[in-house]
């Protein structure tokens, strides 16, 4: 006899599901705050501008640079308003895109970001979260800058991928199996963190893994489950960002890194991350971090093609509270980041450092 009521299988279905609450389609998503052409073009352009600096082509550093994570709509704006014109006077020698992260991955508990919680209260408004973030992607491309995120959730980018010019996987999920299958099929170059631990060995297979077609459970645009058929993804990279509470910014690191890369017959190009693990978590310990690699590239390295900065318009970050009037405006309330003055300087005396080495690389 089979059993069709769900009445009689609630013991053993759905156990600790409290219910299923429908969500917006991404192509209905989509087509309330559609792709502009200055969005459009914006995006192709910084994708192929990485692609080409990842293929050597175009010889400029890529710097991925902004909050540790969006909470306040407001001041992402204001932060990329100086932005845009900081890019156009370091254009010459770095190519730059805003760091826009809406997912915060989680160690036990905390705020998941401005996607899963955009009230910041607790109440997951989902649907509320996705629309503030396409919202402000769209935004912030039509400015002429290219963003950048976290792919963490693996239906995410069906909702926001258009807008993207390159993703990062992170330490926690860069050995996750779905996280490489989703990265096979993103449309843009992606970049993945070496392990907590600080090796390299789940970073490589990554990297291999990711190269190659896969065939996975998917989100279509229409809402549709669905197997997807990737072609695989040949723009994957690797990022240090230290571990085991080391750094693995410097010279030997890189060296290390690069001949594991050409062992596992991966890219052997490298950026790296000046916050987490290799500033010791200490946001202001970062322009070392950068000043430091600016120094190795100046004295001949041909493997690092980027770094990573955690910055907001004020330095350090602050404590979510229930009462959110209380928080500092641009002030972050996960990591902390370098405030925005001391951002310039780091990033102009990179380019004085590197901008003559640059084109012989």
């Amino acid at each position: 006899m089979t059993i069709n009521s769900t009445t009689h299988t609630a013991d053993i279905d759905d156990v600790n599901i409290e219910k299923f609450i429908p969500l917006i389609t991404p192509a209905s998503l989509k087509a309330e705050y559609p792709l502009s052409e200055t969005a459009y073009n914006t995006v192709l352009t910084g994708r192929t501008t990485i692609q080409n600096i990842l293929d050597g082509t175009d010889k400029r550093l890529l710097v991925v640079v902004g909050p540790c994570s969006i909470h306040d709509v407001k001041a992402a704006h204001e932060y990329a308003d100086k932005l845009v014109k900081l890019a156009d006077e370091l254009k010459d020698s770095i190519y730059i895109v805003m760091r826009v992260y809406f997912e915060k991955p989680r160690t036990t508990v905390g705020w998941k970001g401005l996607i899963n919680d955009p009230d910041m209260n607790d109440s997951f408004d989902i649907e509320k979260g996705l629309r503030t973030a396409r919202k402000l992607l769209l935004d912030l491309n039509e400015k002429g800058l290219p963003c950048a995120t976290e792919a963490l959730d693996p239906n995410t980018p069906q909702y926001i991928q258009d807008l993207i010019s390159w993703s990062a996987i992170g330490a926690r999920t860069t050995e996750s199996q779905t996280h490489r299958e989703m990265s096979s099929g993103l449309s843009c170059p992606v970049g993945f963190k070496n392990g907590t631990d600080g090796g390299m060995t789940v970073a490589v297979n990554a990297m291999n893994a990711v190269k190659s077609g896969h065939n996975f459970l998917g989100l279509s645009s229409d809402g549709q489950v669905c197997i997807i058929k990737s072609k695989g993804n040949p723009y994957a990279h690797v990022v240090l960002r230290g571990g085991n509470g080391k750094p693995n910014y410097d010279q030997s690191s890189v060296e290390q890194a690069e001949n594991e890369l050409e062992k596992g017959n991966a890219m052997v190009k490298i950026m790296i991350d000046s916050s987490h693990a290799n500033s010791g978590k200490d946001p202001y310990l970062q322009p070392m971090v950068i000043q430091n690699v600016a120094e190795q590239i100046s004295n001949g390295n041909k493997s690092i093609m980027g770094l990573m900065i955690e910055s907001h318009l004020k330095g350090g970050n602050q404590k979510l509270t229930s009462d959110l009037s209380q928080l500092e405006y641009g002030k972050s309330i996960t990591d902390g980041c370098l405030d925005w003055d001391s951002t310039v300087a780091s990033l102009r005396n990179l380019r004085n450092t590197v901008k003559d080495v640059l084109p012989n690389r």
